[in-house]
């Protein structure tokens, strides 16, 4: 019989993917099938041939799972999908029949199958099918994934809930995640304080790692659609800090912090200069994840050949420095499958932070 587990978030950003990633990771270890479905995905891509949900995509190319992406990726939400199913065009129960009939042969061909849901317990209400609707039709308990705090966090737990059991659906777990080390204890201690006559268990999730949670530098040129100038190694290179190249040249290079994409104005001549000469120092490379030069004013020609002789990885564009810097701030990093280094540490860290024994009891 086919172990279920329906992976839910209170909301975005969570680390619901991740936690499914991980959860893959542990249950290949001791069952030998094991499958993943994203029943409704509403972030859409193009993936051989045939338009899925871009987590599942994901899966399948990680986990070797390709030739299941049809079942995978039942129901996928076009720009026209909602309109369509508020007027009448599109039925709700149709949609519910695929993504049944995709379960059904999953179960069949899989010991494991993570269902993950898309954001909080409401999200798909639009089109009848909400995350908290489609656990309970699917009879799959719920583990829910949460964020790393204690109030807020407290807050959103009790309105999935609410949803949650409306629905029917079962919660039997969750999962706070982005904990902060040094208050890991604590905070898992008050969420089990506050949901201490729950029947569902509150286990620990991943601490807050910089790393996932970070960009790399190709990430932020897609965001930006630019052209990035450097090697793939380069491109790699996840971006910890962003500064501005707003004070003095010297005070700029003082407070430079590790692996920082520092925003330059296309003007500022010496700070360009001295930042792609310092870029040959070991001692600095480690800082300079590389520039993201800005406005409208073109790149003096002798400070352009420095750039390209320090071979410093770099982005040009005619935003200005605070438009650009917004857009950075408000960017949230996704894992792509390229991203060799975070995948290789969410799966070491899964062998570590998270416990597959218990949550397979608990399931």
């Amino acid at each position: 019989m086919c172990k279920k587990i329906f992976v839910a978030a209170t909301g975005q950003h969570c680390g619901k993917t991740t936690t499914s990633l991980s959860l893959i990771h542990l249950a290949r270890r001791k069952f030998q099938r094991v499958g993943f479905i994203k029943p409704i995905g509403p972030k859409l891509a193009s993936f051989r041939g045939r338009d899925v949900d871009v987590d599942a995509a994901l899966i399948a190319q990680i986990y070797g799972m390709e030739d299941d992406l049809e079942y995978m990726s039942p129901v996928v939400i076009h720009p026209h999908t909602t309109r369509d199913v508020l007027e009448g065009k599109i039925k709700s129960s149709t949609m519910l029949r695929q993504i049944k009939a995709a379960v059904a042969v999953l179960e069949k061909k899989c010991d494991f199958l993570i269902i993950e849901g898309a954001g909080h317990a409401g999200v798909g209400a639009v089109v009848g099918l909400s995350n908290a609707s489609i656990a309970a039709e699917l009879g799959a308990p719920v583990l829910l994934v949460a964020g790393g705090g204690v109030g807020s966090v407290i807050d959103d737990i009790s309105l999935n809930l609410a949803l949650f059991r409306e629905a029917g659906a079962e919660v039997r777990m969750v999962l706070p995640n982005k904990l902060i080390e040094e208050k890991r204890e604590r905070t898992l201690r008050y969420l089990q304080l506050a949901f201490k006559n729950e029947k569902f268990q509150v286990v620990g999730g991943f601490n807050y790692s910089p790393v996932l949670a970070d960009p790399p530098m190709n990430h932020l040129a897609d965001l930006l659609g630019l052209e990035l100038k450097g090697t793939e190694e380069q491109a790699a290179q996840i971006v910890h800090h962003v500064q501005l190249g707003a004070a003095a040249a010297q005070r700029v290079v003082d407070i430079l912090m590790p692996s920082t994409l520092l925003i330059v104005t296309s003007s500022r001549d010496e700070l360009l200069v001295m930042i792609s000469t310092l870029y040959h120092l070991p001692e600095f490379q480690p800082k300079i994840a590389g520039l993201l030069i800005t406005g409208v004013s073109p790149v003096a020609d002798i400070v352009q050949r420095v750039l390209d002789d320090a071979g410093i990885p770099y982005m040009r564009t005619e935003l200005t420095t605070a438009q650009a810097f917004t857009e950075i701030n408000e960017y949230v990093s996704k894992i792509r499958v390229e991203d060799l280094e975070k995948i290789a540490l969410v799966q070491r860290l899964a062998e570590t932070e998270l416990s597959f024994e218990t949550i397979e009891q608990i399931f």
